[in-house]
Parts: C-alpha cells; structure tokens; sequence
C-alpha cells in the first residue's frame, strides 16, 4: 500500500468524524450531513471514486452495528411487542418488496419483474437509527421506540432473504412459492438457532471473564462470529446477529459493574465511527452511480425517483394503521395482552419513521455486474435513501413536537417504580450490612457502619424526593477499607434485588439501566480509592 492510498483511508473516517461532530455540535441531522457532504467532496478535483464494496459492508458494518442495537434494547419489551414489530419487520417489507416491484415493472417495462422485485427488496428496509435517535431526544413513548427498534433489527433479515430469492429468479435457479418459503422459514430458523448457541457460550465466556477490558475486547469479535457462522450454513447471520445481542443485552446486569461500564463506552464510539463512514461512503456513491447512466433522459430519472420515493411512504402511511388496530378488533386475544389502545399520534409516528439506510445500497451495490439495469436500480435506490432521509429526517422531530407526543406519564410511573425499587434495594443492603457486622466483622469502626446506613437511606429517600421536586492496627483493616468492603456487599444486593424486580416485570430496563449506571459508578469510585 502506498502512501496516497493509506492517506486515503485515514482522511475518509478523519473526515467523517469531522462532519460528525459538526453535526451533534449543532444539533442536525448527523446521517444527513454525512450523506451530503460525501456527495459534494465527491465532485472536488483529485478525489477518487470511492467504490462501496457490498461484502464489506454486510459483513465488516453491518454485524456490530445491528449487535450494538440488539444490545442495547430490551428483551421484555421486545417480547411484548412481537406482534407489531412481526407485522412491520416481516409484512410490511414484503409488501413494499411486491407493491414497489410492480410499479417498477409499469414504469418500465423492459426490466423483468424478477429484477423489480430485486429492486423492491432492497429499498424495502427502514433503518430506524436516526428515528430511535431522534425519538429518545425528543421523548418519543417507550413502546413506540421498542417498535421501531425492534422492526430495524428484524427487517433487514427479511428483505435480505426475499433479495436473494429475487436474484435466483433473474438467474434462472429460485423455485416455487413453496420452496421460496421453505428456504425463508430454513433460513430464519437456523439463524435463530446458531444465535442462541453462540449466546450461551458467549455469555458463560464472559461471565468467566474476571478482566472489564479483555471481556468487552471478546465482546468485540462475537457478532462477527455469529454472523460468519450463521452464513457458513446458509442461514441467516442477520437474526444470529441480533438473538446474540438481545440475549447479551439481557443479561449484562448480571456482569461485573466494570465490563458494563466500559462496554457502553466501547459500542457508543464504534456506532459513532461505523455509521459515520458509512453514511459518508453513501454520498461518495452519486458520482460514480451518474457516470453509468448515460443514455438515460435526465427527467425520466426524477420521474422514476419521485414516484419511488412516494410508494414506499405510501405503503407504510397505509399499513400502520390497519396493522395497528385491525388485531385489536378482531381477537380478544390481542386485547387482552395489549390492554392499552395505541395513540393515533403514535401511529402517525410510526408511520413517518420510514428512513432507509446502508443496507439499501449495500444491497443495491451486490447486484451482479450483468445484472439487468444494474446502474438504474442502482441510481434509484440511492434517490430513494437520501430523499426519506431529507424529507422524513428532517420533519421527524418537528412532527413529533407538533403531535404533542410526551412521556411525562412514563417519566412518573418509573419514578415511582424506582422509589419502591430503592426502598426495597436499601432494605436488602441494611439486612446484609446487619449481618455482616453481627457475625463476619469483628471491632467493627461504628462511624463506619452508621456511614453506610445512612448512604443507603439516603438512596432510597432521594428517590421519594424526586417525585415531590483512619487509620487500623497492623494487619487489620482501615476504616476506609472497610467501608468499601461493606459498601460493595451492600450493591450486590442492591443489585439482586433490581434484577429481580426487572424480572419479575415490576419496573422496566430502563429503570434497571439507570440504577445499574449509578451503582456501577459508585462501586468505580469505590475501587479506585
């Protein structure tokens, strides 16, 4: 490698941390900027054309992005919402796939419908990054971030699939509708099989891991070797990727304060340099995709690009609603498990939060060199990303600030959870402290022990209130030391007892995030004195 290509591969992610920070300095739309300005650079003297190779990609971005997503959501949420993040991850993309498939084929005629389908299933995937992003900012209700997480974690398993159906058709080697469904149902269900496995290993290997920093460095490697497992066997490494991550996720707050520390620290720079280079890699695209189009009538190329862009907000705008609350009409089940009826404001959310990202063109870009259209489609599917990320993007927030959607209810009821929470924590670690200075610890410092008391009473009182507004003789322990010692036992407590009411759905994740972080920052403070 020579010194202009190294330099070229240090000022692209340069750079794009430059447009990044730009972007949260001024509090913008932080994909869109990237898109944006990868495009104008493209089109500076000297620039080379930047070629997105599709299996970098899929298989360098795409499995620590989707495993950082998966670890950070909740399981129990998720388990709650499988019903409507099923019908957007599964059946809202394989009705854009037909619906965009045949507008396509309207619009033009000579490109077989096999091929528009390959072209349906590509720009079928929102990914809600931005949106979750935007949503937690702006206080988006719980519920509907749970859905559109968890409909961006599982929606690019099924365009994917449906994809590669598309392209056996072209070719000549996919079958009928039933082997079509076989090999999705094969697909899915191995890699929800290899996804389980490698989270149990991963996680008794972590648990076992006694060091913070060699924990979070194994951490690092595992949804690359689920993902690389899961493709091994043709199954899909999309869905081993995020059962891994959900599975992690759940049990993350039973590893040690210092590997939960660091590992949000890790995944929150690695989201922040992967999305940045990707998105940036997507603006640098345009130049290259233009160059192939030559022929082709300039006004016609809008036309197709508008009439895209409108179908796929068109199909969401039409299946949220129904999907929503057509199951609540007609089975009492559904009532019954979900008791509380959706928002038309949260629907209305839900419906706008239509972005596309990196996996489109990742996909596009993998379409074979002799694939029919190739720089058409291509060209299409980049009009596409970047329109819903301009249009939907940027009325994102103003639309949920003019829908007045607030969760100022949410906010009470996990106060309140917490309050409860805290006061049972503290009760449990007072127990512990009782036991131990009765039984384990002789010549026990009582200014020690009232010091520790009183900090765990204290604890629990600061959660009421926030809803209203020396030395030791030789071979003996310290006072300090023994605070710590003391202080630690009581967070382990502390700890099991949140755990517990976590699982025994008593409060939310969010809750147990929040106390957890606080906890493990006091344990921190404890270690380093």
């Amino acid at each position: 490698m020579d010194t202009s290509t190294a330099l070229q591969f240090l000022l692209l992610p340069a750079g794009a941390l430059a447009v990044a920070a730009l972007a949260r300095w001024r509090d913008w739309s932080s994909p869109l900027l990237l898109v944006f300005a990868g495009l104008a650079v493209s089109y500076l003297p000297g620039v080379p054309d930047y070629s997105l190779d599709p299996h970098i990609v899929l298989l360098v971005f795409l499995p620590p992005m989707l495993y950082s997503a998966a670890l950070d959501s909740s399981y129990l949420r998720l388990r709650d919402a499988a019903r409507p993040v099923g019908l957007l991850a599964v059946g809202l993309v394989l009705m854009t796939t037909v619906v965009v498939g045949f507008v396509t084929h309207a619009m033009v005629p000579q490109l077989p419908l096999a091929a528009a389908f390959a072209l349906g299933a590509i720009i079928a995937p929102p990914d809600a990054v931005s949106a979750v992003a935007i949503g937690r900012r702006l206080g988006l209700p719980r519920r509907a971030l749970t859905i559109l997480v968890g409909e961006s974690l599982f929606n690019d398993a099924t365009a994917l699939t449906a994809y590669r159906v598309a392209i056996g058709a072209v070719a000549g080697t996919a079958g009928g509708v039933l082997d079509i469904g076989g090999q999705f149902l094969l697909a899915a269900g191995l890699g929800l099989v290899i996804g389980l496995a490698i989270a149990r290993i991963a996680g008794i290997v972590l648990r076992r891991l006694g060091d913070a920093l060699i924990a979070n460095g194994v951490s690092l490697l595992v949804p690359y070797a689920a993902y690389l497992a899961a493709e091994a066997v043709h199954a899909s490494g999309v869905i081993a990727v995020v059962i891994v991550g959900i599975y992690l996720g759940h049990q993350l707050s039973r590893s040690s304060y210092g590997t939960r520390l660091l590992s949000g620290a890790v995944w929150r720079v690695a989201d922040l340099v992967l999305e940045s280079i990707v998105f940036a890699l997507i603006g640098l695209q345009l130049r290259p995709i233009l160059a192939g189009l030559d022929g082709q009538r300039p006004a016609q190329l809008v036309t197709y690009a508008v009439v895209l862009f409108l179908v796929v907000i068109l199909v969401r705008a039409v299946w949220v609603p129904p999907s929503t609350y057509l199951p609540r009409m007609l089975s009492k089940r559904v009532r019954t498990r979900e008791p509380k009826t959706p928002s038309w404001q949260n629907v209305v959310v839900t419906s706008w939060a239509g972005m596309r990202g990196v996996v489109s063109l990742a996909a596009a870009f993998a379409l074979p060199e002799d694939f029919p259209q190739r720089n058409l489609l291509l060209f299409l599917t980049f009009a596409v990303v970047v329109g819903t990320l301009v249009v939907q993007g940027l009325s994102f927030p103003w639309l949920i600030r003019k829908l007045g959607v607030s969760t100022a209810r949410e906010r009470y009821a996990d106060d309140l959870a917490e309050a409860g929470a805290q006061q049972a924590a503290a009760s449990a670690a007072l127990s512990r402290l009782e036991e131990l200075t009765s039984d384990g610890v002789r010549d026990v410092h009582e200014e020690v022990v009232d010091q520790l008391r009183t900090r765990a009473e204290r604890r629990a009182m600061h959660a009421w209130e926030r809803l209203g507004g020396g030395t030791g003789q030789e071979g003996e322990e310290t006072p300090a030391a023994l605070y710590r010692r003391l202080r630690r036992e009581m967070l382990a407590a502390e700890r099991d007892v949140f755990v517990r009411l976590r699982d025994e759905r008593r409060i939310d994740d969010e809750v147990l995030h929040r106390v957890m972080q606080e906890l493990d920052f006091e344990e921190a403070t404890l270690e380093r004195g």
